[in-house]
């Protein structure tokens, strides 16, 4: 409850098949591990992962916490494996060059593997800002990949909120 973990994981183990679903509609995508490369994932958007994949669950620290509108807690995942991340929408993949940077709205981040700022993208005030999340934007600079899902949840719970029961 206070590190961000889950209260149990499944284990499957022997012969057969194993079927994955996310709770709600969007895609699922595998991404590959091969000892080297680390990702970062918001704790809403992994799903699953092979043997040999290790998840940790990590504080990014209380700054980015606040403003990067992902929580105190993301998962890191590293080791030799696949993991899979799903996503509310679709999903877009952008491959980052060397020092070219991406601006991305924060609600929308499901994975990535490079450095990323947090940032002021409008003229509201900080206080508002903090507690809102609205006007933070996360600033990627590659090398590196990271994914983005189309829909934002939040604005997809103020739409449900808005129009149950109003029909």
């Amino acid at each position: 409850m206070f590190t961000g973990g889950e209260m149990a994981i499944s284990t499957f183990t022997g012969p057969g098949e194993v079927l994955i679903a996310p709770p709600i509609w969007g895609d699922i995508i595998p991404l590959q591990l091969n000892g080297s490369n680390q990702w970062k994932v918001d704790r809403d958007n992994f799903l699953a992962f092979s043997d040999g994949v290790i998840k940790e669950t990590k504080s990014q620290g209380l700054g980015k916490a606040m403003f990067s509108g992902e929580g105190l807690f993301i998962h890191h995942i590293s080791g030799v494996g696949v993991f899979f991340i799903h996503s509310l929408g679709a999903i877009v993949e952008r491959h980052l060059q060397p020092n070219e940077q991406w601006i991305v709205d924060n609600g929308h981040l499901v994975a990535w593997n490079c450095a990323y700022l947090i940032e002021k993208a409008s003229s509201g005030g900080i206080m508002s800002n903090m507690l809102s999340g609205e006007g933070l934007v996360c600033r990627f600079t590659g090398p590196g990949t990271v994914y983005i899902q189309t829909r934002n949840p939040e604005s997809l719970s103020a739409w449900i909120k808005g129009h149950v029961g109003t029909a």
